[in-house]
C-alpha cells in the first residue's frame, strides 16, 4: 500500500476523524507528523485497538449508550468505526441503525454533540446552492435525505430525523463499501407539526409548522437542482418522508434524476427477495402466492407494484397478477368502489363485499402471505395467526414494521400461534424462539441487504437513472444468497456476516442491467466484478510515511 501525505499535522490531525489513526500512528509517522508526545507512547494495531472498542461497547449499560458510543468513536476517528461496524455487523447494525436508531432520534437533540451532516432548511429558499457549496466533500456520490416526518413507524420528529441518514449512510459503507467522503446525509427542515417538539426548549429545528403544498414542492425542488449542479449524477435517496410526499417525489423525479425512495423500492426489493426464497421452504411456485398487505401506504403499495412486476416476469397475466395482492388498512379490505382511493392503491382494490375485521378477511381471502407495514403493534393477535394457519399450510407472517415497538409481532407470537407452521421475517432483529423442540432462528428483511448494494452498482457506473428493472435484478440476486442451511434454521436471507459479499452480488446484477439498458454514465470493463470489488472500501489505516 503506497503512503499518502495527510493534510494535517498534530493536534489537527488527531482532531480530523477522516486521517487520524489514534495510537496506531507508527513511531515514523509521530516523528513526521509533529505527534510525539501528544500520544502514549506504545504503538497499537488496528486489531488491538478494536479489541479495546469493543471491549467498552459490550461493556455499555442500555443499547442508546451504545449508540452515543458509536457516534463518539465516528466523530474521532472513521476508520477504526468503520472496522467495528464491518467486523461486528450483526452486533453493531441494531445499535447503529434499527431499531436504536429510532430511540437515538426522538432524543436527538438532547445528545446532540458535534455536526454532522447538512441541514437545508425552508429558511434558505433561493441561496441553497450556495449552502452547499459550504460542504467540505467535492465528489459526494450519494446522498440521503430525509424531511422527518415519517420516521420510521415514529411519525414526524421534524430535524430529529437526521439520525436516520446519518445511519443509512454508515450502511452503505460498511455494507456496500462506497467511501464515507462520498456519502452527505441531508436534514430537509421544512418545520414540524409535532407540538410536543414545537415545545421542546432543546429541539434543534425550525420551529414552525411544517410546509405544504407549492412552498413545499419549491423549496425541494431547488433543492434537487441545487444538488445536481453542485454534484453532477449523484444518486439522491429519499428517505421516511410521509406517504403522500414519498409517492409524489418519486413520481417527480425518477425520471429526471437518478433517484430512489428507499420506503418505497428498497423495501419492496427486499422483502419480494425473501418472499422468492420462501417458496424453497413452502413448495409453493411464485404464481401461487396471495398476499394480503396490512397497511395500504407507501411501502405496501411499493412491495406490491414489485411483486406485480416479477410475477408478471414469472408469466402471470397483468391482471391476474394484480388480484393476487389485496391490501387492509384502518378502514378494512380494500375493494373497489370505495371513495377516495388515491390512484396508486385503486388497481388493488378489488371486486369483494366490504370487511372491516383482519381475521374475517383472511378467512375469506384464504392468503398465503399475511404482510404487515403499518407501525401499529401488535396488530397480529393469536386470532389472526390461527386463520393464517387454518387457510395455508406454511403462512408466511411478515411483521416489517420498524422499530421492534411497532411490529406488528413477535416472532414468537408468530411461531406460537400457527403451531410452528409460520415462515415468518421482520423489519427489525427477533431472538431465536424455541417451540416444541424446535429452534428457529428468523432473518430480519432490513432493507441494508439492498440498499448498499443498489448503490455500489448504481454509483459505480454513473447510472442516469434508478429503474424497476434495477430493483428486480437486486431481488433476484438478493434471493440467490441464501442457502439450505440457512433456510433450515428458519431464515429467509443470507447471515449478516456475508452482507458485503451479498452487496456485491446485488451490485452486479444492478450493473448489468445499467449497462444493457445503455444508462450508464461511464465506460465499465467487460470483468464488472474485480472492478466493483476493488471499488469497495475497506477499513484499513494506510501508511503516512
Amino acid at each position: 500500500m503506497r503512503p499518502r501525505t495527510p493534510s494535517k499535522r498534530g493536534l489537527d490531525l488527531l482532531q480530523d476523524p477522516r486521517q487520524n489513526k489514534g495510537t496506531a500512528f507508527t513511531a515514523e509517522e509521530r516523528a513526521a507528523l509533529g505527534l510525539e508526545g501528544l500520544l502514549p507512547p506504545r504503538v497499537f494495531t488496528i486489531e488491538e485497538q478494536l479489541g479495546r472498542v469493543m471491549d467498552n461497547f459490550r461493556a455499555k449499560p442500555s443499547d442508546l449508550e451504545r449508540y452515543v458510543f458509536m457516534v463518539a468513536l465516528q466523530d474521532r476517528n472513521e476508520t477504526l468505526f468503520y472496522r467495528a461496524v464491518v467486523d461486528h455487523l450483526r452486533e453493531m447494525l441494531p445499535i447503529i441503525y434499527t431499531p436504536t436508531v429510532g430511540e437515538a432520534c426522538a432524543r436527538f437533540g438532547r445528545m446532540y454533540r458535534r455536526p454532522r451532516g447538512l441541514y437545508v432548511s425552508a429558511r434558505d429558499r433561493g441561496r441553497i446552492a450556495a449552502l452547499l457549496r459550504n460542504w467540505p466533500e467535492r465528489e459526494v456520490a450519494v446522498v440521503v435525505v430525509t424531511d422527518g416526518e415519517r420516521i420510521l413507524g415514529l411519525g414526524d420528529l421534524g430535524s430529529y430525523g437526521m439520525g436516520i441518514p446519518i445511519g443509512k449512510l454508515a450502511l452503505y459503507t460498511a455494507c456496500g463499501g462506497i467511501r464515507p467522503s462520498h456519502c452527505l446525509p441531508v436534514m430537509l427542515d421544512v418545520g414540524t407539526d409535532n407540538a410536543a417538539l414545537l415545545a421542546d426548549p432543546l429541539y434543534t429545528g425550525l420551529r414552525q409548522p411544517r410546509l405544504r403544498g407549492e412552498e413545499y414542492d419549491d423549496l425541494v425542488e431547488e433543492f434537487i437542482t441545487a444538488l445536481h449542479g453542485a454534484f453532477p449524477g449523484v444518486l439522491i435517496q429519499f428517505e421516511d418522508f410521509a406517504t403522500a410526499n414519498a409517492l409524489g417525489l418519486l413520481a417527480r423525479y425518477r425520471d429526471r434524476v437518478c433517484a430512489f425512495n428507499d420506503d418505497i423500492q428498497g423495501t419492496a426489493a427486499v422483502t419480494l427477495g425473501a418472499l422468492l426464497v420462501s417458496g424453497r421452504v413452502t413448495g409453493r411456485r411464485r404464481g401461487d402466492e396471495r398476499l394480503l398487505f396490512v397497511g395500504a401506504g407507501a411501502a405496501a403499495t411499493g412491495i406490491a407494484d414489485l411483486t406485480v412486476k416479477a410475477l408478471r416476469r414469472a408469466g402471470v397475466e397483468q391482471g391476474e397478477a394484480e388480484r393476487r395482492v389485496w391490501m387492509f388498512d384502518v378502514g378494512g379490505l380494500l375493494v373497489r368502489g370505495r371513495p377516495g382511493l388515491p390512484e396508486a392503491r385503486r388497481r388493488f382494490a378489488h371486486e369483494h363485499p366490504p370487511i372491516k375485521g383482519l381475521e374475517q378477511a383472511i378467512r375469506s381471502l384464504r392468503p398465503t402471505a399475511l404482510i404487515g407495514v403499518t407501525g401499529q403493534p401488535h396488530l397480529f393477535t393469536e386470532p389472526v395467526l390461527q386463520a393464517m394457519a387454518e387457510v395455508t399450510e406454511r403462512p408466511l407472517v411478515f411483521a416489517l414494521s420498524n422499530p421492534t415497538s411497532r411490529a406488528e409481532c413477535t416472532a414468537e407470537q408468530a411461531y406460537r400461534g400457527t403451531g410452528g407452521r409460520a415462515v415468518f421475517s421482520s423489519g427489525s432483529p427477533c431472538a431465536p424462539v424455541e417451540i416444541d423442540g424446535r429452534r428457529f432462528a428468523p432473518s430480519q428483511t432490513n432493507n441494508a441487504y439492498v440498499f448498499p448494494g443498489v448503490g455500489l452498482g448504481v454509483t459505480a457506473t454513473g447510472a442516469r437513472r434508478v429503474t424497476d428493472e434495477m430493483l428486480l435484478a437486486a431481488a433476484e440476486a438478493l434471493s440467490e444468497q441464501a442457502d439450505e442451511a440457512t433456510l433450515r434454521t428458519g431464515a429467509l436471507l443470507p447471515p449478516l456476516e456475508r452482507i458485503r459479499e451479498v452487496s456485491l452480488r446485488i451490485a452486479l446484477a444492478v450493473a448489468r442491467v445499467v449497462i444493457e439498458a445503455g444508462l450508464a454514465g461511464r465506460g465499465t470493463p467487460a470483468e464488472l466484478e474485480p472492478y466493483l470489488r476493488d471499488r469497495m472500501y475497506r477499513p484499513d489505516y494506510r501508511p503516512y510515511v
